[in-house]
């Protein structure tokens, strides 16, 4: 069945793992997977992207490596195994013989399509493509290559060594082997795969941007302050962050283009990005990333509410 209530049971095997930029989500991605014991070989444009993401990754692991093992810690021998199992490259040629390439490059449709198209004919034919986009359409992205049926969406969640979840995106032309073997392959990683199909935004950009925006409309109308409007939401709802934090952790950049391409499918005013939004964006206040957002992070430990 298509519906992603049964796919046939056939997969395969999976060993060495591609990924596409070392970026915050790229070097998440990397780091999970030699964690699980796959070979990792992470491809980037430039040697200094490369040295960037390999330190987060360093630090990342060195902070499990403080944790007891009943809290998911690890030991300086599994340590330094990890790291034995990552490699980083410039070079397009080493993805040769990857069994699955998964892409975390910018999120901008033109930059991935270009750097499918010019991986296409070097990756194995029977390799799967993954992409990690959170909004942009993966049949859309499929087009740069002659295996469609062979490509499929994997969004894993940030912090991706941390959160649990990974949305397993199915196109109209994705086989069924390679439906169950990315599904298989992500509970590998430790993580709790849900099937979805490639409608814009999947399961969680669905239902969680038209949240954030509203929180940001409630704000514009006066309905609370930034801080109420959290704290109303964390003690309210049960929620592990308000809104307007956790529109700073994302980054308001993201989310703005989000909008864009939720807006440009549905036509709906619960997708569209509100002016303050845009006008946080236009300013460069990206949230934590560029220091300012909603709050004020000159003082990391104790975020201060913008006035805006």
């Amino acid at each position: 069945m298509r519906d992603g209530t049964a796919v046939a049971k056939e997969s395969m095997e999976i060993k060495r793992v591609g990924v596409l930029g070392c970026g915050l989500m790229g070097s998440g991605i990397a780091q999970v997977c030699a964690s699980a014991g796959f070979e990792v070989t992470v491809l980037e444009v430039d040697q200094k992207f490369l040295d960037k993401g390999f330190a987060g990754i360093e630090k990342s692991l060195a902070k499990f490596a403080e944790r007891p093992p009943e809290k998911g810690g690890i030991t300086a021998q599994q340590k330094d195994a990890i790291c034995a199992r990552l490699k980083g490259t410039t070079n397009q040629s080493d993805l040769a013989d990857r069994d699955i390439i998964v892409e975390a490059i910018i999120e901008n449709v033109a930059e991935k399509k270009k750097m499918y198209a010019s991986i296409d004919g070097i990756v194995k034919k029977d390799a799967i493509f993954a992409t990690n986009t959170s909004s942009i359409s993966v049949t859309e992205l499929l087009t740069a290559v002659k295996r469609p049926e062979r490509f499929i969406g994997l969004h894993f969640f940030n912090p991706v060594p941390l959160m649990k979840l990974v949305e397993v995106v199915r196109t109209i032309a994705t086989a069924d082997d390679v439906y169950h073997t990315a599904y298989e392959f992500a509970k590998k990683l430790g993580k709790v795969p849900v099937r979805t199909s490639d409608k814009t935004g999947f399961i969680v950009n669905r239902l969680l941007v038209p949240y954030l925006l509203d929180a940001i409309r409630a704000y514009e109308e006066g309905v609370g302050s930034l801080e109420d409007i959290d704290n109303a939401m964390k003690l309210g709802c049960g929620y592990p962050m308000g809104p307007f934090t956790l529109l700073d952790f994302v980054g308001l950049d993201t989310t703005y283009y989000i909008t864009q391409v939720m807006y440009d499918e549905f036509k709906e005013r619960r997708f569209a990005s509100p002016p303050l939004l845009k006008r946080l964006v236009m300013a460069g206040w990206y949230g934590r990333k560029s220091g300012k957002g909603f709050y004020d992070y000159s003082d990391a430990n104790q975020p201060r509410a913008n006035k805006l």
